[in-house]
């Protein structure tokens, strides 16, 4: 009997600077699955590699909804994966937020099969980065199919 293929999977993140992509490969295995990711602050960035609509992405400083998953489906795209989960936001108040929150998608392929916001209360920049990194893994186990399916997202 032939093995399931591999589902991979990539990251495109803006406020929290790397620490999704850290979370995932700390995952034994994360290597058989895991592209890679990319962590673009700057709108030239997003439009340049993750196909991010310049005009819209401008008209919201590059935080909504719509970004995050114009994001998903532009690493999916950028890294060749099944699996794309973007984050974007604010992690520290601002003179548009008074609180931290950011959207994030997942993608699979170029089909957004989940999305949201998280909102982080009282956090320091440090903590809404952690905490936006940790709850898009923990809140979103049964999208990731094939993936959790291979126990590689625990935790």
């Amino acid at each position: 009997m032939a093995a399931s293929p591999v589902q991979t999977l990539a990251v495109a993140e803006s406020l929290t600077s790397g620490g999704l992509q850290a979370r995932i490969g700390r995952i034994s295995g994360a290597s058989n699955f895991f592209r890679g990711g990319i962590t673009a602050y700057d709108l030239n960035q997003k439009v340049k590699h993750l196909k991010v609509n310049r005009a819209a992405a401008k008209k919201v400083d590059c935080v909504s909804l719509a970004v995050a998953e114009q994001m998903a489906r532009g690493v999916c795209q950028l890294f060749g994966s099944d699996w794309g989960i973007s984050t974007t936001g604010y992690a520290e108040p601002n003179a548009t937020t008074a609180t931290p929150y950011a959207y994030w998608a997942i993608a699979r392929k170029k089909k957004i099969v989940a999305s949201g916001r998280i909102d982080c209360p009282g956090c320091k920049r440090a903590q809404a980065q952690d905490h936006i990194s940790q709850s898009v893994l923990h809140l979103n186990r049964s999208t990731y199919g094939a993936i959790c399916a291979m126990n590689c997202i625990s935790g």
